[in-house]
This record gives structure tokens, sequence and C-alpha cells, in this order.
């Protein structure tokens, strides 16, 4: 792998249709629709337009669309003020803005490096 690609960005356009399984290395924003399992090693970003209905699984992730299904975050998930989320949601950092929809459960673990007294 070329070490200069990190950082790249795959999209799924407005308008635009899948389903089925994406495993990408970078990240990923979403304005259209998908259906499946969605798995990076980086960022999930959610659209204003964007209808997801999957299992989500990243190091980060910013919804501003809707989604459908459990989401594996290792970060920071962003739930902004137009985001709809149903479903249950793991991550360390939460953070719903005033406005945002949210229906599910939540678990929250505390980062690796913190130190129990």
């Amino acid at each position: 792998m070329d070490k200069h690609a990190k950082g790249l960005l795959n999209i799924i356009g407005p308008g635009s249709v899948f389903e089925g399984t994406i495993d990408v290395p970078h990240s990923i924003r979403i304005d259209g629709s998908f259906k499946g399992k969605l798995q990076t090693q980086e960022s999930v970003t959610i659209g204003d337009s964007g209808v997801v209905e999957a299992e989500i699984k990243a190091q980060s992730a910013f919804i501003f669309g809707k989604v459908i299904g459990s989401m594996y975050i290792e970060d920071r998930v962003e739930l902004q003020a137009s985001a709809t989320v149903i479903g249950d949601l793991h991550a360390k950092e939460l953070v719903i803005s005033e406005g945002a929809v949210f229906h599910g459960n939540c678990s929250m673990q505390k980062s690796s490096s913190a130190v129990s007294v």
C-alpha cells in the first residue's frame, strides 16, 4: 500500500444506491443510500441526504443523515442536529447535538489508557 494514500476518501454520492458489503481502509462518506455492512479503519460520514441501513464498524463517525443499525465505533461518534439514528451504539465518546434523534441503546467504555484506581 502506498504510504501517501492515507486519508483517501471514498464517496457514495447523492442519488446513488448501493447494497452489499463495503470494507475500505480509508474514510468514507455516504450521501446516497446504502444497505448492508460497512467497515473502515478511519472515519465514516453520513451526509444530510444519506440513508444507511447497516452494521457500521469504524474509527470515528459523523452522522448528519439517517442510520438504522448497530454502530461499533472505536473512538468518537457525533450526531449532528439533522441526524436520526435507530439502533445500538458502542463507542468511547458520544456527542449528540440539539435536534438529533437517537433511539436505541448506548454502550460506552473508557479508553484503554485509563487507569483504574
